[in-house]
């Protein structure tokens, strides 16, 4: 269906596009990186479909806002990427990143759609919804093929169906006599703990080489976090003897050669606190126990002023582009 007249693009689908190209510009910068640094072919093949797919998304993107005659965002560039820097980080790493990358894909094109209305903005959004599926699908499927892919925890389950018929299900603060966890709290609690991991191996490298104080310690700071939250997630889990799987063969190298530009290194930070908060916010609101939920909402305060801090270093170095915006009309 074409739509017969033209019309302007709504604020949303602005943001949309706006985010689209930076995120993927971004992408594209490290899945060169990437392809440059790895050993096995078949994984080669998945990093090589996903550079295709952001490279696809930054045109598109960039034609529709021109199209709409917006200026098009600074993003990154070849600049901002050495892809001939030692390699950082090990095989299997790159495809848990790829995973996790394709499951913020799903979500931040999904909402974006479900907030736009212009058939073109609306067809770029659905094929990028249908590639993040076929991404995370590749992704998942080799991982099990070669023995990679981390199960979420296995749990035995009553065999009736019951109502909750007692207020005291969702539990206290305090947790005195909590019920044991549910299956949808674990399956929020375990895709934080995963998610958190792949954060911590990406800044354990970005802190090796990080050329300036501020941002090396910005990501060491981000490590400590992670750590805590793993370990606050995972005793969720161990206190009704739930074992926690855990990925293997997350490695970082020795290298200190910097693969990516400082701008680059502090933009990727924080897109992976973006997707922590919404992580936390979902799984919150889906956590009917009292305790799990509070905690939720107090590691993402922490998670909020961790990200501050992040915003007040690319303020001060002039890394942080602008959203585009209103016009003042007092001017």
């Amino acid at each position: 269906m074409n739509e017969n007249h033209h019309t302007r693009l709504t604020s949303s689908e602005i943001a949309a596009l706006w985010s689209s190209y930076q995120n993927n510009s971004m992408s594209v910068c490290i899945f060169k990186y990437f392809i440059e640094n790895v050993g096995d072919p078949e994984i080669e093949s998945i990093i090589n479909y996903a550079l295709k797919i952001s490279e696809k998304n930054l045109i598109l993107s960039e034609k529709i806002l021109k199209e709409d005659n917006h200026p098009i965002p600074v993003g990154f560039s070849n600049k901002d990427v050495s892809p001939s820097a030692p390699r950082l980080y090990s095989d299997t790493y790159y495809l848990y990143y790829l995973k996790n990358m394709a499951k913020v894909g799903l979500s931040v094109y999904g909402v974006a759609l479900a907030t736009s209305a212009k058939t073109s903005v609306r067809e770029f959004l659905s094929q990028a919804i249908q590639t993040s599926t076929d991404l995370y699908n590749k992704t998942a499927d080799l991982l099990l093929s070669k023995g990679l892919f981390v199960r979420p925890p296995y749990v035995s389950t009553p065999a009736e169906v019951d109502f909750i018929d007692q207020k005291n299900y969702k539990g206290g603060l305090l947790n005195i006599n909590r019920r044991p966890v549910n299956v949808i709290e674990i399956t929020h609690v375990y895709a934080n703990i995963v998610t958190n991991l792949t954060g911590q191996i990406l800044l354990m490298g970005l802190a090796q080489v990080a050329k300036s104080k501020n941002v090396r310690e910005y990501c060491l700071k981000g490590i400590d976090i992670a750590q805590k939250h793993i370990k606050e997630f995972s005793s969720i889990l161990t206190k009704d003897d739930i074992q926690v799987p855990m990925p293997s063969d997350l490695e970082v190298s020795n290298s200190t050669l910097a693969p990516f530009s400082e701008k680059l290194i502090m933009f990727q930070s924080s897109l992976l606190i973006q997707s922590s908060t919404s992580n936390y916010a979902t799984a919150a609101a889906a956590s009917l126990r009292t305790d799990i939920s509070a905690t939720y909402v107090r590691l993402a305060a922490e998670v909020a002023t961790y990200a501050s801090n992040g915003v007040n270093i690319m303020i001060e170095n002039s890394w942080l582009e602008e959203p585009p915006q209103t016009i003042k009309r007092e001017h």
